[in-house]
């Protein structure tokens, strides 16, 4: 397994967020990914190597010009409204929704802020572009990877992606690493690609990037988005658009869901990769789905992960995993690399 680390994920450090109205320390922080990066060494599963950048060209392949230009500017902004704002970080309060125009930029600061965003609970500080950016370049670099040759890479990086929209942040996420990995696949010469996307929560960033496309299978196995965020996409019945009509599968499940039902609805998954015959998989790898994260209600234990990744080794594809969720820090890097191993020795 090849890993591609970035080492300035810890730039990205969120002082508090807004959860469930109201006003608490981050859950999404650096020791998440020192947690992975500990286990991989102790583990010795193969190469850690830092990326080489890519060129703001590669991101619009997913991302919107005028958002990635809010994003790479927005803490000199903040700070340039008061210089006390450099101790604080920039939280989102006011957003365009229903009858409002998200046309026409605004000018001011809080109200653009609120146009490239999804919610309270992502705050962007002072190294979120360095950290987002050298995160989107580990993604691109472990899709290159694969067309290289590479049977598994994977991305160690934080903040997450999957939440990303083509021009929102939310849900942790600013980038979405996965679509980046999915987009340079396609840009390298696959001919199709599919996402399966673990995570305790909904993809919604994801699904909506690809929603109208049909080179691009995504899947999502999650809690039901009615009682659990994203909430307000993640439904079965949401099956694509236009040309990506049947190219969208949303697996959720009831919070609480037993172990059992959540190996089925993967095998559901697994079956109808298989029949799409992708050229390679991008795994959004979110661990939250275990008995002791802090922020969900799924049952899987350590256990668990390492026949994830033995089944999704059994697709017999080229694989980019790309790290998500998961808040349990003192089990995170087991889960995770558990999920690494089991895909490396299943074949």
């Amino acid at each position: 397994m090849l890993t591609f680390y970035n080492e300035l994920h810890a730039q990205h450090q969120g002082r508090h967020e807004f959860f469930r109205g109201e006003l608490v320390p981050c859950f999404e922080k650096p020791e998440r990914a020192d947690s992975v990066l500990a286990e991989l060494g102790r583990r010795g599963l193969g190469r850690i190597v830092t990326p080489h950048g890519v060129p703001l060209m590669s991101l619009e392949r997913v991302h919107t010009p005028r958002y990635l230009h809010f994003l790479r500017n927005a803490w000199n902004e903040w700070v340039a409204l008061d210089p006390a704002n450099a101790k604080k970080d920039a939280i989102p309060s006011v957003w365009p929704v229903r009858t409002l125009r998200s046309d026409i930029e605004p000018d001011n600061f809080a109200a653009r802020m609120g146009l490239y965003s999804m919610d309270s609970g992502t705050p962007l500080t002072a190294g979120t572009w360095t950290a987002a950016k050298t995160g989107a370049d580990c993604a691109v670099n472990a899709a290159h990877a694969l067309r290289l040759g590479e049977r598994g890479a994977f991305v160690l990086s934080r903040p997450p992606g999957h939440h990303a929209g083509a021009d929102f942040f939310g849900g942790y996420c600013f980038l979405n690493n996965a679509a980046l990995a999915a987009q340079h696949l396609l840009d390298d010469g696959a001919r199709k690609v599919a996402i399966i996307d673990i995570d305790y929560h909904h993809g919604n960033g994801t699904q909506s990037i690809f929603y109208q496309r049909s080179d691009v299978l995504f899947i999502s196995i999650h809690a039901d988005p009615r009682g659990e965020y994203p909430f307000y996409l993640g439904h079965a019945d949401e099956r694509g658009e236009g040309a990506g009509h049947g190219f969208n599968l949303n697996l959720p499940l009831a919070a609480g869901s037993s172990t059992q039902a959540w190996f089925s609805a993967l095998e559901t998954a697994c079956i109808r990769i298989g029949s799409f015959a992708p050229d390679a998989l991008v795994v959004s790898l979110g661990v939250d789905t275990f008995a002791g994260d802090p922020l969900s209600r799924f049952s899987l234990q350590s256990a668990d992960y390492l026949k994830i990744g033995e089944r999704l080794a059994w697709l017999n594809l080229p694989t980019a995993f790309i790290f998500e969720g998961g808040y349990a820090i003192k089990e995170l890097g087991v889960n995770v690399v558990n999920v690494l191993e089991g895909y490396e020795t299943a074949l």
